[in-house]
């Protein structure tokens, strides 16, 4: 039996890399998807998305917004209601990587990865709960280096380090209605999110701490998203470290 079939979910970021693969592979469950990119430069990746949904049988469409203005995610959220009927399932893989030391970092740094990081996330999570059906699930994607003792890093998983108690916080508030909320934490992926923050040596050095010798791939994650919001939708509040060993506490 498929349980996620009819289903419609709102995917954050879910044009390319590992929001793509979400996308489609949801679709490939019977989830209609509302497939939202921030920039020109994705829409090419947000059509193949879409139509790749579509071929599998859904409802899809895409949405264009920067979802660092709390208006926009209501936006996407209504263009999805609009189109669906309602929206069951929340994912939001936005984020942005800095790789540079607290003395160099300006405060349009600052604000810029505190706005995308976090603040989107919790407005994203604010719409989610109120527009979501009964049984709903939200899911986050974090960063490994949350349990990471390292430099470098301060405004990425400093700024995803708030979405944990968002998380926990949004889990007691939405238990009512049966919504669960989680944030899945990657270790590094083999995507081109992560490579233009490292030299060679330290990827070399990323890959050595994971199982395999390797960086997290999409393929890695994509299953436990869907996990969370089908069989293993009793889990909430959690933060779950899948990163082949890389970090954990």
């Amino acid at each position: 039996m498929n349980t996620l079939e009819g289903k419609s979910a709102v995917i954050a970021a879910g044009a390319k890399n590992l929001g793509g693969l979400i996308s489609t592979t949801l679709a490939h469950r019977g989830v209609n998807v509302a497939v939202h990119y921030n920039s020109d430069s994705t829409e090419a990746d947000a059509d193949q998305t879409v139509a790749a949904a579509q071929a599998a049988g859904v409802k899809a469409f895409k949405f264009q917004a920067d979802l660092t203005r709390p208006a926009s995610i209501a936006e996407l959220f209504d263009a999805a209601e609009s189109a669906f009927g309602g929206v069951d399932i929340a994912i939001n893989t936005v984020g942005k990587v800095l790789r540079k030391p607290i003395v160099e970092t300006s405060e349009d740094e600052y604000d810029s990865m505190f706005d995308i990081n976090a603040k989107s996330a919790y407005f994203f999570i604010k719409q989610a709960g109120r527009r979501l059906n009964d049984d709903g699930s939200v899911v986050t994607i974090l960063t490994a280096l949350l349990a990471a003792f390292t430099d470098g890093y301060s405004t990425y998983a400093g700024g995803k380090s708030p979405v944990e108690h968002f998380a926990r916080a949004a889990a007691k508030e939405f238990a009512g209605r049966g919504i669960s909320v989680n944030n899945i934490a990657p270790g590094p992926m083999d995507t081109p999110f992560f490579y233009g923050q490292e030299t060679p040596e330290r990827v070399s050095f990323h890959k050595s701490q994971a199982m395999g010798n390797r960086l997290t791939r999409i393929e890695d994650i994509a299953p436990i998203v869907e996990f969370l919001v089908d069989g293993g939708h009793w889990i909430t509040g959690q933060t779950i470290f899948a990163n082949g060993g890389y970090t954990t506490r």
